[in-house]
């Protein structure tokens, strides 16, 4: 199989790479997202349009960098009926993202692109739907207090593989997309570049 670079410091995107042997090096984008978000949501843009665009710019600008190679970039986001809902920067903020998130459904949205020579030749949007059971806030501080930093900045509020998976009554989804990258479509174009 060929070897991409990933345009992204996830080390679950990583992960879910190496566990499928997709040969990888990891060079981030580090693009400043909020302010991307915020553009596209005051013109009215949809979850789905913002996941995409991000993974777009992200694999854009690594692309410009490295000519004839396959750049993956990824995004994903938090739709809670309309409101976007990104990674947490603080355990304040976490604590009142599970609040926000707490006896509610949402879905998650995981957009994938691949770019070569600084354009887009190819992405992927997938949507998975989560229903939180409800807890009191005791129980998220618990939920919380179990979770290292590191992993709770780098994988958000909830980690589907571990702990959080007992935080949810129903998941409707592929896994993969919900840990943030839709593997299975990501090999099926790979295939095809042989």
């Amino acid at each position: 199989m060929l070897n991409i670079i990933l345009a992204s410091k996830s080390r679950v995107r990583k992960k879910i790479l190496d566990d499928h042997n997709i040969k990888n090096n990891v060079i981030a984008s580090n693009i400043d997202e909020e302010p991307i978000k915020e553009s596209l949501l005051k013109e009215g843009a949809s979850p789905e349009i913002i996941s995409k665009n991000l993974a777009e710019l992200k694999a854009n600008k690594v692309s410009q960098k490295f000519n004839n190679s396959l750049i993956l970039g990824a995004d994903s986001v938090i739709d809670l009926s309309g409101e976007l809902i990104s990674k947490p920067e603080s355990r304040v903020e976490a604590l009142n993202i599970l609040k926000k998130l707490n006896g509610k459904k949402h879905s998650l949205i995981s957009s994938v692109c691949m770019s070569k020579n600084g354009s887009m030749i190819w992405n992927y949007t997938d949507k998975a739907y989560l229903t939180m059971k409800h807890f009191s806030e005791d129980e998220l501080m618990l939920y919380l207090s179990k979770i290292s930093d590191e992993n709770l900045y780098a994988y958000n509020v909830y980690q589907i593989e571990g702990e959080g998976k007992a935080l949810f009554s129903s998941i409707d989804g592929d896994e993969d997309t919900i840990m943030g990258l839709p593997i299975k479509k990501i090999k099926e174009y790979l295939k095809l570049q042989k």
